[in-house]
C-alpha cells in the first residue's frame, strides 16, 4: 500500500489543531509536510539531507486524523510541536545515542548535546548526540521512518497512542517514510542522509587506548607489549597528553619531541596512530591557530558580538564557527602539516561542545554563529542564529570540516574520523562511540542496545569503550566485556587518566588469554566483517543489528538487547546473557572453537556464543597478528546448511584503503554450496568487480549439530568433503 493510500485510508472527520500548509512526497512513498508559520531560513540548508528535499507528487493536506500525518501546533511555552499517532501495536526504535532499552516505546528523549561523564548528567536523558529520528515495527513486519528536519534543541516523547517532537525553535518540517521491511526502511534512510563511506581496512581492527599514553617512549612500550603477548592489533590512540601545553595540532617538546619518528616506528610495526584534536582553542597571541583565527574572525561570538572565550583544557579557549564554510575551509587547512608527520586518523572530542564551567557544561545558547548577510541567504550560507539552533550540529560541522582536511592532506587515502558529538547524517563524516562510559557490569550491558540503537540511526561505525571509561575495571569485567566487544562495529579499549591499567594483560594471565582469544576471532571473521562494512555503505545496513532484523514478523525478537546479529549471518551471544529469544525457531546452528589459541576450550566462561543462520556461508581468514598482514588468497568457509541442503555467501576485497574501489577495483565473490548424497561442495565465482582475482586455497568447515566439522585445505575456485 503505498504512503498516499495509507493516508486517505485511515482519515478520520475530526477537527485539526493545526495542519501542514503543504505536503509533496519526495521519493516512493517518502513524504514531506510543512507547517503554516514554516521559515526556510530557520532550517535550511539542512545538515540531515544530502540533497534538498524535492517535489516529486503532491499529498492530501485535509488529513487531519491520518495515522502517520503530523499534526503541527504551538505549547504554552510557545514551543513547536509536531505529533503523530502511533500505528496501533507498533514497536518504536531509534531516537540516536540513549541510554536505556532498545524498544523505544514510552519515553521520553531530549536532544541536547552535552558532556556527560558515565551518563550521570540530567540522568542519562541525553547524551553525546542527537538523532531525531523514530523507527517503528507494524506488527505484520512493515517499517516506518518519522524524521524531525530540526537542529534546535528539542525532546521526543513516544509512547503507544502519539509520537511527539516539542521543540524550542521554529516550527519544522517532518519526513514520514511507509517500507515493507525494516531492512527497506533503512536503505531509504540511507538513500536520504547518505551512506557512509568505506572506512580504510585498519579502522576495523582491535584498537589500544588510554587518557593517555605519555611520553612517547610509553606509546612505544605499548606497541611492543600488544606484539609480545601476540594479540591482533592495529591502532594505538594519542589523547591530549601529546600536545603543547593541550594546545590543538601541537606537540610537547620534551614527552612527543620527534611525531615523525614515533609515528615511523609504529608503522613499522604494522600500527596506525590516531591523534586527538578538539575544538578549544587556546586563547594566546603568537600561537598560530588563534592568531589565524583571529585575524580571519572564525570564532562563535558571544552575544554582544565579540569572540566568546570559554574554559577547556587549555584554559581559555575561542571556538570555531563550523556552521560557516570559509571556517571549514580554513580548519582544512590546518591538517595538512599536522598529518605530514605521519599521522593515520583523527579523533575529534569535547565537541558538544564541552565547556568547563558553562551554562550546563556548554556555550551560552545566545552565543552566535554563522554572518548577517546583506541580502537574504542563498545556498550554503547560514545567516546569523543562536546557539540554541546550532549547539546539536557543532559536532557535526567539525567532522564535516576535518574530513575536509584529511582529504587535502592525503586524497589518496580514505580518511578516518572519530568524534564524540554528532547529528542525525554525521555518518557521512566520521564513526563514533558511545563517549565516556563507567566501567560496571551495568553499562557493559547497556552498551549492546546504545550500538543497536546508533545503527538504527543511521550510524552503521560505532561501539563503546571496552572495559568502560570512568574509574577502575576489574579482571572479570574486562575479560567479560572484551569477549563481546570485539563484535562491535568498533573495537577500542580506553580508560581515564589515574585509573588501573585495563590492557589485555593488566590483570593476570588468565584474563590475557580470554582477551587475546576474544580478538582473534575478529580477525579470523574479519574478511566477514570488511564485507558487512561494505553492505552498510552500499545498502544503509547497520554493521551490528538487532535480533528482530533476521525475522521482522516475529514479535518475540522485538525486545531483544542481549543478543546481536554482525551481519546478517551471525548471531553473537554473550555469555552473561539470559533466556536470549532465538529467530528461526532456535534453528541458527552454534560454531565451536574459532580460535587458533590451543589453550581455547568451547565451554569457556567468557567467549561469546556464536550461531550461524541456515542457508549462510561465512568467510574466515586465517590468523593475522594486523590487518595488514591479513590475506584472503587462503579462506575458510563456514557453511550452515538450510534445510535444502543449500547456502550461499559472499566476499568483498579491495585495497583496504584508497579510492580505486570506486573505479571498479574491487571484487565481490559468491559462494554457493549443494549438499547431494552426503557430499558437500562449494564454488566461489566472481561476481563483480574489475579486480583480477587471485589463486585460492579453499577449505570447508560445515557447521552443525553444535560442531564444525572442516575439510583438507584444496586448490583452486571449489572444495568438497563428505559431511558425517
Amino acid at each position: 500500500m503505498t504512503l498516499t493510500k495509507v493516508i486517505i485510508s485511515s482519515c478520520l472527520a475530526i477537527a485539526p489543531v493545526a495542519m501542514a500548509q503543504t505536503a509533496f512526497v519526495t521519493a516512493d512513498n517518502v513524504a514531506v509536510f510543512y507547517p503554516n508559520d514554516y521559515v526556510a531560513a530557520a532550517h535550511q540548508p539542512s545538515p540531515i539531507f544530502v540533497n534538498e528535499l524535492a517535489t516529486v507528487a503532491t499529498l492530501p493536506t485535509s488529513t487531519a486524523g491520518a495515522a502517520l500525518v503530523p499534526v503541527f501546533s504551538t505549547n504554552a511555552e510557545g514551543h513547536s510541536i509536531a505529533t503523530i499517532r502511533t500505528p496501533q501495536g507498533a514497536d518504536l526504535y531509534g531516537t540516536g545515542e540513549v541510554t536505556g532499552p532498545l524498544r523505544r516505546n514510552g519515553r521520553t528523549i531530549s536532544l541536547w548535546n552535552i558532556d556527560t561523564p558515565a551518563y550521570g548528567v540530567d540522568g542519562g536523558s541525553h547524551l553525546y548526540q542527537s538523532h531525531p529520528w523514530v523507527m517503528g515495527l507494524r506488527p505484520d513486519g512493515s517499517a516506518f521512518g518519522i524524521i524531525a528536519d530540526n537542529t534546535w534543541k528539542q525532546t521526543i516523547t513516544t509512547t503507544d497512542r502519539e509520537i511527539v517532537f516539542d521543540s524550542e525553535g521554529p516550527a519544522f518540517r517532518v519526513i514520514i517514510i511507509e517500507r515493507n521491511s525494516p531492512q527497506a526502511l533503512m536503505k531509504t534512510l540511507a538513500d536520504l542522509t547518505g551512506y557512509m563511506e568505506l572506512p580504510p581496512l585498519w579502522s576495523l581492527g582491535y584498537q589500544q587506548c588510554r587518557f593517555s599514553y605519555h611520553p612517547d617512549s610509553r606509546v612505544k612500550e605499548i606497541a611492543d607489549l600488544l606484539r609480545r603477548h601476540r594479540i591482533p592489533s592495529d591502532v594505538i590512540w594519542m589523547d591530549i597528553h601529546y600536545m603543547d601545553n593541550y594546545k590543538i595540532f601541537t606537540f610537547h617538546p620534551q614527552e612527543f619531541p620527534d611525531p615523525k619518528g614515533l609515528n615511523d616506528y609504529l608503522h613499522e610495526r604494522n600500527f596506525k596512530t590516531v591523534y586527538m584534536i578538539d575544538p578549544g582553542v587556546k586563547v594566546e597571541q603568537g600561537y598560530f591557530v588563534d592568531d589565524q583565527g583571529t585575524a580571519g574572525d572564525y570564532w562563535v561570538r558571544d552575544r554582544d558580538g565579540k569572540p566568546y572565550v570559554g574554559n577547556v583544557w587549555p584554559g581559555p579557549c575561542h571556538f570555531p564557527d563550523f556552521t560557516r564554510e570559509e571556517v571549514r575551509t580554513w580548519w582544512a587547512t590546518l591538517y595538512k602539516d599536522y598529518m605530514a608527520t605521519g599521522i593515520d586518523g583523527v579523533w575529534n572530542d569535547m565537541n558538544e561542545p564541552s565547556v568547563f564551567g558553562g551554562p550546563g557544561g556548554t556555550m551560552p545558547i545566545d552565543n552566535q554563529h554563522g554572518v548577517a548577510p546583506l541580502s537574504p541567504p542563498e545556498g550554503g550560507t547560514i545567516a546569523l542564529s543562536s546557539h540554541l539552533r546550532f549547539h546539536n550540529v557543532f559536532g557535526l560541522n567539525m567532522v564535516r570540516a576535518s574530513r575536509q582536511g584529511l582529504l587535502l592532506a592525503n586524497p589518496n587515502k580514505r580518511p578516518f574520523i572519530l568524534s564524540r558529538s554528532n547529528f542525525l547524517g554525521g555518518h557521512r563524516y566520521a564513526a563514533t562511540w558511545t563517549g565516556d562510559n563507567l566501567s560496571s557490569v551495568e553499562q557493559m550491558k547497556l552498551s549492546v542496545p546504545m550500538s543497536l540503537t546508533l545503527g538504527l540511526s543511521g550510524q552503521p561505525f560505532s561501539g563503546p569503550d571496552i572495559g568502560g571509561f570512568c574509574e577502575n575495571s576489574n579482571a572479570d569485567l574486562l575479560a567479560q566485556w572484551t569477549a563481546m566487544g570485539v563484535f562491535f562495529p568498533f573495537v577500542r579499549n580506553h580508560s581515564i587518566d589515574g585509573s588501573v591499567g585495563q590492557e589485555p594483560w593488566a590483570f593476570d594471565g588468565k584474563v590475557l588469554d580470554v582477551c587475546r582469544t576474544a580478538i582473534e576471532r575478529r580477525y579470523l571473521l574479519m574478511p566477514y566483517i570488511y564485507t558487512a562494512f561494505r553492505e552498510a555503505s552500499v545498502d544503509g545496513m547497520p554493521v551490528m543489528r538487532p535480533l528482530f532484523m533476521a525475522d521482522p514478523k516475529d514479535r518475540s525478537l522485538r525486545g531483544e538487547e542481549q543478543a546481536f546479529l554482525l551481519g546478517a549471518d551471525l548471531m553473537v551471544i554473550p555469555r552473561w546473557a539470559e533466556h536470549v529469544a532465538q529467530p528461526h525457531g532456535g534453528s541458527w546452528q552454534v560454531i565451536n572453537g574459532l580460535s587458533s589459541m590451543s589453550s581455547y576450550h568451547d565451554d569457556d566462561p567468557y567467549q561469546a556464543i556464536l550461531r550461524q543462520r541456515p542457508g549462510s556461508i561465512i568467510p574466515m581468514a586465517q590468523l593475522a597478528q594486523s590487518t595488514a598482514e591479513m590475506r584472503t588468497d587462503s579462506l575458510t568457509l563456514l557453511v550452515c546448511l538450510d534445510a535444502d541442503g543449500k547456502a550461499s555467501g559472499q566476499l568483498y576485497e579491495d585495497d583496504g584503503d584508497g579510492f580505486a574501489y570506486r573505479r571498479g577495483n574491487y571484487l565481490l565473490s559468491r559462494f554457493e554450496a549443494t549438499l547431494l548424497k552426503r557430499q558437500l561442495t562449494v564454488t566461489m565465482t566472481a561476481a563483480e568487480g574489475k579486480r583480477q582475482d587471485k589463486a585460492r586455497t579453499l577449505r570447508i568447515g560445515c557447521v552443525k549439530g553444535g560442531r564444525v566439522q572442516y575439510s583438507p585445505w584444496q586448490q583452486g575456485s571449489t572444495a568438497t568433503m563428505k559431511v558425517k
